[in-house]
């Protein structure tokens, strides 16, 4: 067998290492300052550079090593079953705004690797939505209908090429797919040289949205701007409006090297079996990757994510013979509740924007954020400015139902998790903790997250997440500690992965009676 690649990091990551860049130490000031180094903040500062702006970029930690570097890299209009379900809560207009947008940033991409000359492994192929059981048709045709409705040369199909078969499909042509942290190297390279300036390693953890905007960072620097773009895939600055519109899911992610004759030739999503979504890359010896995604789950909710891995292994197995995995890794989305993506302008200011939402379709949604938030800032006119408005009229009250059951979770973790966590870990939990496993216990100094790792030696954090103060819990595959309410994400030792966290969890001292 191949060895698998667990590192957390993506095929992408380990194929196509991105430039690095300094922490920013020293306060400096710019037109615009873009926060959040995935497609979508490297789409608008690049975009913003373009139009004469001097841009400032600050990531946290590395260049697209987050949302984006774990990506599947389909760059599509097709997204599952949306046109329906636009076009039913929505209407038929914002059915076609949104084809026409998502189309347009995929022919963004094209577009923009070819005038750069960058060589991201771009291909032109037909995506499809389909279903394996019977009673998904009817919904499929729905959905075809609706999709053609809006404008995509969709169609309902049985046959697919898949080696398995199916019940229907919706089928889109000349869709794309390509190696996105290729495609985005090129981007920062023409960034760099169009006189933006990037800084990794720097969190931002404050923002005052006034005239000029002022911005606070953990590595000692400050930048006045004029203009501040948000790109952090969840809002981390915004606790009280946006994030109660946000849902977290994270999908399980497994690789290998295709058998000769068994490539789709097509990029296929299906909802059935905690949802399947299959796509090839090529290898560049005359081979392919196959890449197989699925086993959504909320993050911090306790799922067994090993478990999780061994479902998914056995459904590609099953379809794909001989299929040796070589990577593994996992990727988080965020979604509005009412289905459509976050992009404009902040509430509580009209200086500040925002890129989020975008329900796991981010590779045309990040380009198309960058252009439309370019064009919020040069004040240039928008054909899809109000579709995405973060402020859009009626975006809560449309989903009320979505919107409440996402609050409904969020205070269920909040409360429920502190009833049912575990004793105080002196005659139980901790002892009997296995290399590599974790749990959270109650403390003398309140909760208490406890991980053992491979050697047998014990780390203990605040099990208390530092963004709104729900209870973490452990992701066995990936050793992580997670919040179940806005999907923050730890190490062992505390440090903040993702956000909306700023802050790292707090350590604590240990123990193993």
């Amino acid at each position: 067998m191949n060895p698998i690649h667990d590192s957390g990091q993506s095929y992408w990551m380990q194929t196509a290492a991105m430039p690095s860049f300094a922490p920013l130490t020293t306060g400096t000031e710019a037109d615009v300052a873009v926060i959040g180094g995935g497609i979508a903040g490297l789409s608008a500062a690049w975009e913003l550079a373009r139009a004469g702006l001097d841009v400032i970029l600050l990531e946290a930690r590395g260049l697209a090593g987050g949302v984006t570097g774990h990506t599947t890299g389909k760059v599509t209009a097709l997204h599952t079953t949306v046109y329906d379900s636009l076009r039913t809560e929505h209407g038929e207009d914002a059915a076609r705004l949104y084809a026409a947008s998502q189309s347009a940033a995929l022919q963004h991409v094209v577009d923009v690797a070819r005038d750069l000359g960058t060589d991201c492994d771009l291909e032109r192929r037909p995506a499809l939505t389909y279903c394996e059981e019977p009673e998904g048709v009817e919904s499929l045709r729905a959905e075809a209908e609706a999709a053609r409705a809006a404008g995509l040369d969709a169609s309902f199909v049985t046959e697919t090429g898949l080696p398995y078969p199916v019940a229907g499909a919706v089928r889109v042509e000349d869709q794309a797919q390509f190696h996105p942290l290729a495609y985005l190297r090129g981007l920062v390279e023409d960034l760099v040289a169009r006189g933006g300036r990037l800084h990794e390693n720097t969190r931002v953890t404050e923002v005052d949205g006034g005239g000029p905007c002022r911005l606070t960072t953990s590595s000692g620097g400050t930048v006045r701007a004029d203009h501040v773009v948000v790109a952090t895939h969840h809002p981390v600055f915004d606790h009280a409006v946006l994030a109660t519109r946000l849902t977290q899911h994270r999908d399980l992610v497994i690789a290998g090297p295709l058998r000769p004759g068994l490539d789709p030739e097509g990029m296929y999503i299906t909802r059935e079996g905690g949802k399947r979504s299959v796509r090839t890359t090529p290898l560049g010896d005359g081979r392919r990757l196959l890449i197989v995604t699925g086993e959504a789950f909320a993050p911090g909710t306790g799922e067994d994510t090993e478990a999780g891995y061994a479902r998914l292994l056995s459904w590609t197995q099953e379809r794909f013979p001989g299929f040796d995995p070589s990577h593994r890794w996992a990727a988080q989305d965020n979604a509005a509740t009412d289905g459509l993506p976050l992009i404009g302008r902040m509430r509580a200011s009209e200086n500040v924007y925002v890129a989020t939402g975008f329900a796991g379709w981010g590779m045309t949604g990040g380009v198309l954020a960058g252009r439309l938030i370019a064009s919020l800032v040069t004040d240039a006119e928008d054909p899809w400015a109000a579709l995405y408005d973060p402020g859009r009229s009626g975006a809560v009250l449309g989903s009320a139902s979505a919107f409440l059951k996402a609050q409904w979770e969020t205070g269920k973790h909040f409360v429920k998790d502190r009833l049912e966590t575990l004793g105080d870990g002196t005659n139980g939990p901790v002892r009997t903790l296995r290399p590599g496993a974790g749990t959270v216990v109650r403390s003398a100094d309140g909760p208490c997250a406890v991980h053992r790792d491979d050697r047998g030696d014990l780390h203990a954090v605040s099990a208390v997440c530092t963004h709104m103060g729900c209870l973490v819990a452990f992701n066995n595959a990936e050793r992580t500690w997670e919040c179940p309410c806005h999907g923050s994400r730890f190490g062992v030792d505390g440090a903040v992965l993702q956000g909306p966290a700023l802050e790292p969890l707090e350590r604590r001292e240990p123990t193993d009676p």
